[in-house]
């Protein structure tokens, strides 16, 4: 269920003007806060040293469920960038950003422009909003994404402009050799579909040409009819499916019960919600290899 942020924006206000402020960053470090871990692996990847992150949503905790206290809040108060996907995916961002933005933030929404996928479910639709937030994961998506960030960098940094576009260059060139080595391999593969327990990888799909297939929806909210779970089992068993893929973040539970009765095993991909990678490609080689090696 989508959850609201309890206080009004003059109370945030407010509250955020009676308290201090924290430590600043070193000297010559831009202050960032990114939503969630893989806007903050992105800022890395093209801020580099020249920035210092800070995350909203904790390790361990899916975004789709974060509520900010106002410990959180005081991160944006010194932050000069604040990244963070959107398309929904934070549904607590507008609210945070009316009342706790101030007029040196630089906000970069780093979705905007991407050619966004509908979400199907009319009930999910009405929740949570029209579209897949889960962008960044995609390939393509991940450049403009990054694109985004670098723009906002070199606004917040007019000085190091140079630095961040080498940044991007390096990084767009290494997504794009990942992109199309994975495609190249599964042009010849013998299946196209990539069945996963939360429909999280829309995006990455498109890229490789492949279909998703899913026990949960793009939200993983509330437990699937046993219908669908009946009807997948018998999609993966028409076409052979030997892999059912997971998130460390999730709950396995019904994707191992959906491999048990399709014969198949259970393999995990990264989807960088929480910031325990250092590198955005090394995270996606490793996705894709394992789809690769699933649909062969």
């Amino acid at each position: 269920m989508k959850k609201y942020w309890k206080y009004g924006a003059l109370s945030l206000a407010l509250l955020l003007s009676a308290c201090g402020h924290e430590t600043p960053p070193p000297s010559g470090k831009i202050p960032v806060v990114a939503s969630f871990g893989a806007m903050e692996i992105l800022t890395k990847e093209i801020g580099g040293d020249l920035v210092q992150i800070d995350s909203m949503v904790p390790a361990g905790m899916e975004p789709h469920d974060f509520e900010p206290r106002t410990k959180d809040l005081l991160k944006i108060k010194n932050a000069r960038l604040f990244v963070y996907n959107g398309m929904g995916m934070e549904h607590w961002a507008d609210k945070v950003l009316s009342s706790a933005s101030h007029d040196n933030l630089i906000i970069v929404e780093a979705s905007k422009g991407i050619q966004p996928i509908p979400i199907v479910s009319e009930e999910e639709r009405a929740e949570h909003g029209n579209y897949d937030p889960h962008t960044w994961l995609g390939l393509s998506e991940a450049k403009e994404e990054a694109r985004a960030i670098r723009d906002g960098l070199i606004s917040a940094s007019p000085d190091n402009r140079e630095t961040f576009e080498k940044n991007y260059t390096r990084f767009s060139t290494e997504i794009d050799e990942i992109r199309n080595k994975a495609r190249k391999s599964i042009a010849v593969a013998r299946r196209k579909e990539l069945v996963t327990g939360h429909a999280a990888f829309a995006y990455l799909a498109r890229d490789l040409n492949l279909s998703q297939e899913s026990v949960e929806d793009a939200f993983a909210t509330g437990e699937p009819p046993a219908r669908k779970l009946i009807e997948l089992m018998e999609y993966c068993k028409a076409r052979k499916v030997k892999t059912i893929f997971t998130e460390e973040i999730m709950d396995p539970a019904l994707a191992r019960t959906l491999a048990e009765e399709a014969g198949a095993r259970i393999e995990t991909l990264d989807t960088m919600e929480t910031a325990d990678h250092e590198r955005y490609a090394d995270v996606m080689r490793e996705n894709v290899r394992k789809i690769v090696e699933a649909v062969k």
